[in-house]
């Protein structure tokens, strides 16, 4: 039953990654330097996004049960069992259109934004965020030798790469997309690594 829960984790987080990348060069008027992975919820193809969003956030519910039981730390199992709501949230509140994607957008970061854009900023933004690396920083007390150091790494990784997304994405940067892709890969493939030591 642990393996299937850790199993199950590991294989949505590649999952979720994959769809990203290949959502990202597949889309009309959609740059995945320039735009987020949030805003490959929108447009005609929207759903594709919105059901990796819902299908990697049960998959890290699960993850936190295996890894509660494998390491037993409430804690660290709280934090990724929010991070998992995080990106349920992400699928359940969409952005709303935003630096000219869909296509016909307006450019830019508007100051004007609807709740349903506010939730799933705030949840599946620094909500999300944080929790997964408090989760790093608890694990890795759980852990030896070099995966506590990775463990560690990938927080001090996460939370610079967390920042510079979130400056990034308030002044409109041409980059904002890739810096975010990097802390998506920084912190999934964290995710992969650690289901696949701990099976």
């Amino acid at each position: 039953m642990t393996g299937m829960l850790l199993l199950f984790g590991t294989v949505t987080a590649a999952v979720f990654v994959a769809v990203l990348l290949a959502e990202g060069v597949r889309r009309p008027g959609y740059d995945p330097v320039y735009h987020t992975g949030s805003e490959l919820s929108l447009g005609e193809r929207g759903w594709v996004q919105i059901a990796n969003f819902l299908q990697v956030g049960v998959g890290m519910l699960a993850f936190a049960a295996g890894v509660y039981l494998t390491l037993e730390t409430t804690l660290g199992a709280v934090l990724l069992t929010i991070f998992g709501l995080g990106m349920i949230g992400a699928g359940m509140f969409l952005p709303d259109p935003i630096r000219g994607y869909p296509p016909g957008a307006p450019k830019g970061t508007p100051t004007a934004a609807t709740r349903q854009h506010v939730a799933h900023g705030v949840i599946g933004g620094p909500v999300a965020f944080v929790a997964i690396f408090g989760a790093c920083l608890v694990l890795a007390g759980q852990l030896d030798g070099s995966w506590r150091l990775y463990t560690i790494l990938t927080a001090v990784a996460g939370l610079g790469l967390t920042i510079w997304t979130a400056l990034a994405y308030q002044r409109d940067a041409p980059n904002t997309g890739l810096v975010q892709r990097a802390l998506i890969l920084v912190y999934l493939g964290w995710i992969v690594l650690l289901g696949i030591h701990l099976l």
